[in-house]
């Protein structure tokens, strides 16, 4: 089953942070498995064949985490 898995970063929109290991915090838009791009937020080794635990959200669910991000008070 682990050889079914597949992915292709489609879109890179940019880095949140930067570790000192090298790997990157991004959010980019993610094919999984040839399905449909989703935006997807989470780490990658500096040569993106590697990642760490993410969370992948369709448009309408970061167009409510943009909404509920611009309702905080983050100062």
């Amino acid at each position: 089953m682990a050889d079914d898995f597949s992915f292709e970063i489609t879109e890179r929109f940019g880095e949140l942070s930067l570790a000192k290991s090298g790997w990157t915090m991004e959010l980019n838009s993610v094919s999984w498995g040839g399905r449909p791009a989703k935006y997807d937020i989470r780490s990658w080794s500096p040569d993106h064949q590697k990642m760490g635990k993410g969370v992948t959200l369709t448009k309408e669910e970061l167009v409510a985490l943009k909404a509920l991000l611009l309702s905080m008070n983050l100062e």
